[in-house]
C-alpha cells in the first residue's frame, strides 16, 4: 500500500481518485476469486480516505482538494464505472468500502460525496448505483441513512419544483431502493415538529407508490435471511412502522401547526394540509386516508408471507416497543391540542391506530399480550373502536401452532357477552339418554337499540 500512496502523491486530485477507483477494482476482483468473503483492509481504506475524500494521513501533508469540475467528473467516472461492472458482489464491495461510515473525520466528506452520486444516479436512472445504493441503507446506521434521504428530498421534493416526477419513476427501475428510502423518509419525517412533516409532494409520490404496488413495502423484509444479524441501530426491515406513525399522527400533527388569529385580524401561517394560496390544490387528508388503508391492506398480506416463512406467531415486525413509543408521542399530542378543541382530529387519530392494532395484530405483524395493550393505552383519550379492539380478542386453543398468550386472530364475541376463555383438551364424553321433551316457551320480545342511545361496548376489566 506505501507504494501505491507515494505514486498516487504525485498524482492531481482528480487523477489521484481515479485511480484508487482502478485499484480497488483490481483488488476486490481478485479477493472475491479466492474467497467468498472479501475484507476490507485498513490500508484499503486509508488510501479511499486520502485520496478521494481528501482526509489527508499525515497532518503536514497539505490534502489534495478537487474543484467543483474535477468533482463532477469523478461523480461521472463512478457512475460510469458501476454501470459497467458487470459482477454486483465486485459492485457491492466497492460501494461499501468506498461509502461505509467509519466513524472519523472522513464521514462527513463521505456522506457529502454519496449523497451526489445517488441524486445523480437517480436523474440518469443508473440501476446498478441505486442497488448498491439499497443494500448501503439496509446495513447502515440510520442516522447516515436519514442523512441520505434529506439529500435527496432536498435535490427533487424542495429545490426545483417539478423534479419530483424523476425521483418518482424510479420505482419501476429499482423496488429496492424505493422501500428502503421510504423506510428512511419515515424514520426522518416523524412529524414531531413543523419541519418533521413530510413536504406534499414527497407524500403524494410515497402514497402512489404504495398505492399502485402495496408489496412494495415488504421487498426488503421477503428478501432478508431472517437469520442474518443487521448491525445495531439500523432501519426497520419495512416502512410499516414509519408508515402507521404518519397515518395515526398526521390529523393532530396538521391540527398543531394551525396559527391562531393574531389580534390584529390576520391569519397566521396555514397548515400544510390546507390548500395553498397559489390556487393548487396541496390538501394532504385524501393522501393520509388513501395511505392509511394501503398499509392496512399491507398487514393484511404479512400474514400469508409470515406463514409461509415459518414465522406466524414468532416474528413481529412492528415491535411493541415501537409501538409503545407511537402511542407515547399520540398522548402528547392530544393533550398538548387538548385546549384547542381537537377532538374530531383525535377522534379519527385514535380510529386509525385502533385499526391498525387491530389488523396487526390479526396478521401477526404484532405480537403481545392484552394486558400490555390495556395498559399501554390506558392514557389516550375513550375511543370505541380502540376500546373493543382492546377487549375483543380471545386467545387461541390450546392446540393451536401459536405462542400461549398471543392472539394473531381477532375474533370480537357478540355485543352484551363476555370473552369465551380458551377450551382446554378434552377426551371423549361418555354418552348421555335424551332428555325428555319439554313444553315450548313463549317467544320473547325482540331487543331494539333505542335512537339516541350509544354503541355498547364492553369495558375494560
Amino acid at each position: 500500500m506505501s507504494d501505491i500512496r507515494h505514486s498516487l502523491l504525485r498524482r492531481d486530485a482528480l487523477s489521484a481518485a481515479k485511480e484508487v477507483l482502478y485499484h480497488l477494482d483490481i483488488y476486490f476482483s481478485s479477493q472475491l476469486q479466492n474467497t467468498a468473503v472479501p475484507v476490507v483492509d485498513k490500508g484499503t481504506i486509508e488510501l479511499v480516505e486520502e485520496f478521494i475524500f481528501h482526509v489527508p494521513k499525515d497532518r503536514n501533508v497539505q490534502p489534495k482538494r478537487m474543484n467543483s469540475l474535477q468533482e463532477l467528473q469523478l461523480l461521472e467516472i463512478m457512475c460510469s464505472y458501476f454501470q459497467e461492472q458487470s459482477k454486483d458482489a465486485v459492485r457491492q464491495i466497492i460501494f461499501s468500502a468506498l461509502f461505509s461510515p467509519q466513524g472519523n473525520k472522513a464521514d462527513d466528506n463521505r456522506m457529502a460525496m454519496l449523497g451526489k452520486l445517488v441524486s445523480m444516479a437517480v436523474a440518469v436512472c443508473r440501476v446498478p448505483i441505486l442497488e448498491c445504493a439499497a443494500s448501503w441503507l439496509q446495513r447502515s446506521h440510520a442516522i447516515y441513512c436519514v442523512r441520505l434521504a434529506k439529500v435527496l428530498v432536498d435535490d427533487y421534493c424542495s429545490l426545483v419544483p417539478g423534479s419530483v416526477q424523476t425521483l418518482q419513476q424510479i420505482f419501476s427501475a429499482s423496488p429496492r431502493f424505493c422501500c428502503q428510502f421510504i423506510t428512511a423518509v419515515t424514520a426522518l419525517y416523524d412529524l414531531s415538529s413543523e419541519d418533521l412533516i413530510p413536504p406534499f409532494d414527497l407524500l403524494e409520490m410515497v402514497v402512489t407508490w404504495i398505492f399502485d404496488d402495496p408489496r412494495l413495502t415488504l421487498i426488503t423484509f421477503l428478501n432478508t435471511p431472517i437469520s442474518a444479524n443487521l448491525p445495531l441501530g439500523c432501519l426497520d426491515l419495512t416502512p410499516l412502522l414509519g408508515l402507521v406513525r404518519w397515518c395515526v399522527k398526521s390529523p393532530l400533527a396538521y391540527k398543531r401547526n394551525i396559527k391562531p388569529s393574531l389580534s390584529n385580524g390576520h391569519m397566521g401561517k396555514l397548515p400544510r394540509e390546507m390548500p395553498d394560496s397559489e390556487g393548487g390544490d396541496r390538501d394532504s387528508k385524501p393522501l393520509y386516508s388513501k395511505l392509511h388503508l394501503s398499509v392496512l391492506q399491507v398487514l393484511m398480506m404479512l400474514q400469508a408471507h409470515l406463514t409461509e416463512k415459518n414465522l406466524f406467531g414468532r416474528l413481529g415486525l412492528l415491535l411493541f416497543e415501537n409501538v409503545a413509543q407511537l402511542v407515547e408521542e399520540l398522548a402528547r399530542l392530544v393533550s398538548e391540542l387538548n385546549p384547542l378543541n381537537a377532538t374530531k382530529e383525535t377522534e379519527l387519530s385514535l380510529d386509525r391506530l385502533a385499526q391498525a392494532l387491530q389488523v396487526a395484530m390479526a396478521a401477526g405483524a404484532l405480537l403481545c399480550a392484552r394486558e400490555d395493550l390495556r395498559s399501554l393505552c390506558s392514557r389516550l383519550p375513550h375511543n370505541n373502536l380502540l376500546q373493543l379492539v382492546m377487549s375483543g380478542p380471545v386467545q387461541q386453543p390450546p392446540h393451536s401452532p401459536y405462542q400461549p398468550g398471543f392472539y394473531p386472530h381477532i375474533h370480537t364475541p357478540p355485543l352484551g357477552y363476555p370473552p369465551r376463555p380458551a377450551s382446554a383438551a378434552h377426551s371423549t364424553l361418555p354418552t348421555h339418554t335424551a332428555h325428555p321433551a319439554h313444553n315450548t316457551h313463549s317467544p320473547h320480545p325482540t331487543q331494539t337499540f333505542l335512537p339516541g342511545m350509544n354503541f355498547p361496548y364492553r369495558p375494560i376489566r
